[in-house]
C-alpha cells in the first residue's frame, strides 16, 4: 500500500511539472555563450540570481538577431547572430516572439517565461507583451494591469489568476537553451 501511495504521488509530481510547460506555442531557443561572451547581456544573467532579460529575434538584412532588455536598468542590446553555426538556427519564440530568461533571486535556478501575459492568452489574447516595472522585480500587462513576479512568475498585484506560462530551460557547455 504504501509503496502504491509512493508511485502516485510521484506519477502526480511529474504530471503537473510536465503540464506546467506551456505548449500553445513553439519555443525553441539556443543561445552560445562561448561567441557571445560578458559583457553580453545575455551571458551575463547566467549564475546571477535576480537578473533577467526580455529577449526577442529579429531578421535584419538577412541575418538573426537576438534584442535583449535587461530588467534593473532596461538597456537594451542588439546581438547579430553571424557564425554559420548560429545562422543555421531556427529560433521560434513563443507566442509573440518573446521570452523572459533569468536567474531567480529565490532559488538561483534558471527561468524561463512565456513574453505574454498567461492570463490574456488563455482568454484568447496573444499581443499583451510582458514589460519590466517596479525597479525590474515584476513583469507587467499594460493590458490587464496584472504584475508578476519576476522571480517565480506568480500573481504580485491586480486580478487573480494563473502564474506566468513557462518553458524548458538548460545552461550546458555554454549553451543556453529554452523549449517546449
Amino acid at each position: 500500500m504504501r509503496k502504491l501511495l509512493i508511485i502516485s504521488v510521484l506519477l502526480l509530481a511529474c504530471e503537473n511539472a510536465e503540464n506546467s510547460i506551456y505548449r500553445g506555442s513553439r519555443c525553441n531557443f539556443v543561445f552560445d555563450t562561448t561567441l557571445h561572451p560578458a559583457p553580453c547581456q545575455l551571458t551575463m544573467i547566467i549564475g546571477n540570481p535576480g537578473g533577467f532579460a526580455i529577449v526577442s529575434t529579429t531578421l535584419m538584412r538577412g541575418i538573426c538577431h537576438i534584442l535583449t532588455t535587461r530588467n534593473y536598468d532596461h538597456a537594451q542590446e542588439d546581438i547579430p547572430l553571424t557564425t554559420k553555426r548560429e545562422s543555421q538556427l531556427s529560433l521560434m519564440m513563443g507566442a509573440d516572439n518573446a521570452i523572459v530568461i533569468g536567474c531567480s533571486a529565490y532559488t538561483s535556478e534558471l527561468m524561463c517565461y512565456e513574453g505574454q501575459c498567461r492570463n490574456c492568452l488563455d482568454e484568447g489574447g496573444a499581443n499583451h507583451p510582458l514589460t519590466f516595472s517596479d525597479n525590474g522585480q515584476q513583469l507587467c500587462c499594460g493590458h490587464c494591469h496584472r504584475t508578476y513576479d519576476v522571480n517565480n512568475g506568480v500573481v504580485a498585484s491586480g486580478s487573480p489568476g494563473g502564474q506566468l506560462y513557462t518553458y524548458n530551460i538548460a545552461f550546458t557547455n555554454g549553451i543556453l537553451r529554452a523549449w517546449n
